[in-house]
């Protein structure tokens, strides 16, 4: 599976950095301080959406600031102490890019984001936060923002995503979407993805005069030309 994009636009956690073990540690002990049970931050559907928009869902709002402040002070110390390595392929993938032709693009904190790609050994010239756009995940706006930064056409990027919620937003923005199953199993995918693949190690990226060509090996999905996907 071959094709030929601007940039690349990633994901943060699960995408280029694996953090699960570290969020589900930093988000167990939040709920155990602040009388919550994980049915009922599950029952929020948290993944994919911003800690300040689960946290609001489930706190009454006096609460709402304090209780965001320390969750991401924990997610940051996590980090910080090895809660953050990259997934496999992200460092082989980002080191055959320039630094213009890829970007990151996270319903996380700038700090947060900051703190795990620094962690993985990721250093990104180009990150989208949820600090930086008005709309979130599922919303195109973070992955039109990205496009807007990188002076590319959103029709010529691919995202790469492993939530629902943010294919969605890359869908929305006319992108060719492709799927991580390391936090859903591929059929919560595939209805947003061009491309299903368990991780980055099966996909290569070569500089060309007109782009990047990316190179995917086989998976589930198929994956479709910026020309040949419907009009929106």
């Amino acid at each position: 599976m071959k094709f030929s994009v601007d940039a690349l636009l990633f994901d943060s956690d699960e995408t280029l950095v694996s953090s699960l073990a570290s969020v589900s540690r930093c988000w167990l002990r939040w709920a155990s301080e602040h009388g919550l049970t994980t049915a009922e931050i599950l029952a929020v559907q948290p993944h994919g959406r911003p800690a300040a928009a689960i946290v609001a869902d489930l706190l009454p709002a006096e609460r709402v600031p304090s209780a965001l402040a320390a969750l991401q002070q924990a997610e940051v110390d996590d980090a910080t102490d090895g809660g953050a390595v990259p997934v496999p392929g992200a460092r082989e993938l980002l080191a055959a890019l320039p630094p213009d032709r890829w970007a990151v693009v996270t319903s996380g904190t700038r700090r947060v984001a900051d703190a795990r790609l620094a962690a993985a050994g990721i250093e990104a010239r180009h990150l989208v936060t949820v600090d930086d756009i008005t709309h979130h995940k599922p919303h195109p706006e973070p992955f039109l923002t990205a496009a807007q930064r990188l002076d590319v056409d959103p029709a010529r990027c691919v995202a790469f995503e492993d939530a629902p919620a943010g294919l969605q937003a890359a869908r929305a923005a006319g992108m060719l979407t492709v799927a991580l199953t390391t936090t859903h199993d591929a059929h919560a995918l595939t209805s947003a993805a061009d491309v299903v693949i368990p991780d980055l190690s099966p996909v290569a990226a070569q500089l060309t005069g007109g782009g990047v060509d990316v190179t995917i090996a086989p998976s589930v999905g198929r994956p479709r030309s910026p020309d040949d996907r419907p009009a929106s």
